[in-house]
């Protein structure tokens, strides 16, 4: 009798490729919603529990949990121990200290400060820290017939200027304390705040009503008003402001163009992560560490 001749299975289709933007199961999905619970970890400076986690961007708690923990391994989050909220990790911030490095910042600014500039009238200008001084980072000329004579890269004083008056107004109480015991307040005009009292007053406005003005302080001929720039972690990070000769910009046209201001610096903060509503400069989460 012959031999049964051997089963053979079918042969199988290799499967076809998947689209290029498809998302795969554990390829683009995973990274879509690590960066997501990412982005909500950001949104909350005090931390956030996993359950309020898992709400706010839709997933199950328990893939909440393993992406976190995930992150957690990785160091771009961190579990407080007590509260056991999530928390921003260290490798996070250096990640956005070096995409956010004078020439990005530079590079974000021009445009708006162009847009400021051409909506105002006046001459426009972004500043940051460096170190204990405020250094103007870029500026944009008004269109007006008289022009300030102001270079980028110049140092503002902090006590008397809009915007170093926004950087004061973001330190910390212990920050402020120290700077306030230790600065000299240098006087340029009969205007200029003298005393660390008076300086305390005023930052003291500054962050309630949340813009700072210069109305001749540094130069009885100039007038200037400023607010603040946030990033994604909703810290202030600069300070966005227009100055003009005290004979065009009256005290009555720095408020009439304060809405122009404002959105400007909610439109750069935007360009530098900031999410949801701008906060103003005296809000405790927007002042620096």
């Amino acid at each position: 009798m012959p031999p049964a001749p051997h089963s053979r299975a079918p042969k199988r289709k290799p499967p076809s490729p998947k689209p290029e933007g498809e998302k795969r199961p554990g390829g683009i999905q995973s990274i879509r919603r690590a960066c997501e619970l990412l982005e909500a970890v950001a949104r909350s400076p005090d931390g956030i529990g996993l359950a309020e986690l898992s709400r706010s961007i839709g997933l199950h708690t328990s893939t909440a949990f393993h992406i976190a923990k995930t992150l957690v391994m990785l160091g771009y989050l961190r579990q407080m121990e007590n509260s056991r909220f999530y928390r921003i990790g260290r490798p996070l911030f250096a990640l956005a200290s070096a995409a956010l490095d004078e020439v990005e910042l530079i590079s974000a600014a021009r445009p708006i400060l162009a847009e400021l500039a051409g909506a105002t009238g006046e001459t426009s200008y972004f500043g940051v820290m460096s170190g204990e001084k405020l250094v103007v980072l870029a500026k944009h000329d008004g269109s007006g017939a008289i022009r300030i004579n102001d270079r980028i890269g110049n140092v503002r004083p902090l006590h008397c200027t809009a915007l170093g008056k926004v950087m004061l107004a973001s330190f910390p109480p212990e920050q402020l304390d120290a700077f306030l015991q230790s600065a000299q307040l240098q006087v340029f005009t009969r205007k200029t705040i003298r005393t660390a009292q008076q300086l305390r007053q005023e930052i003291a406005e500054v962050r309630r009503s949340g813009i700072a003005f210069d109305d001749g302080e540094v130069s009885e001929e100039l007038r200037c008003a400023a607010v603040p720039v946030t990033n994604f972690t909703n810290q202030i990070i600069g300070s966005l402001g227009i100055s003009g000769p005290s004979w065009r910009l009256s005290i009555q046209a720095l408020h009439k163009n304060a809405t122009a201001l404002q959105q400007a610096a909610e439109r750069l903060s935007s360009q530098l992560g900031a999410r949801g509503n701008h906060r103003r400069v005296g809000d405790p989460e927007n002042r620096q560490s």
